[in-house]
């Protein structure tokens, strides 16, 4: 058995919805078993489990943009409705709202970045410029 990663054929790659939920998941976008990272962001180059290749795929920039966008869009509607019902001291809000914010980034970037790759990894894209 060769251990370099193996290339599978569109054919053989789960169709984008399914390799998003393993992604989520930060599980292999092909099989769902093996783990998809090898620390917080960085990716394995090969599944443990099934070998797809998984380390030349680059997500770079889309993670952190989803990722600002639904933390966004949970922060500011929970600020506003904090605001409007209860009217906390500023010291309250300048307290909260930053750590909440830094919190759910940090617990989403992983999931959001897992599930950017399996779509990539799904659809065939590897974010290199040159194919």
């Amino acid at each position: 058995m060769t251990d370099r990663p193996t290339r599978l054929s569109f054919t053989q790659r789960p169709i984008w919805w399914r390799a998003l939920g393993r992604g989520l998941r930060r599980r292999c976008p092909h099989c769902g078993q093996g783990n998809a990272f090898a620390g917080y962001l960085k990716l394995r180059p090969a599944c443990a489990s099934c070998g797809a290749a998984l380390g030349e795929i680059r997500a770079d920039d889309a993670p952190p943009y989803f990722t600002i966008l639904t933390v966004g869009h949970i922060v500011v509607p929970a600020m506003l409705l904090t605001e409007q019902l209860a009217h906390p001291p500023v010291a309250l809000h300048m307290a909260l709202w930053p750590a909440l914010t830094a919190a759910l980034t940090l617990a989403f970037l992983p999931c959001i970045k897992g599930a950017v790759v399996g779509v990539m990894w799904a659809t065939g894209i590897t974010g290199d410029e040159r194919r």
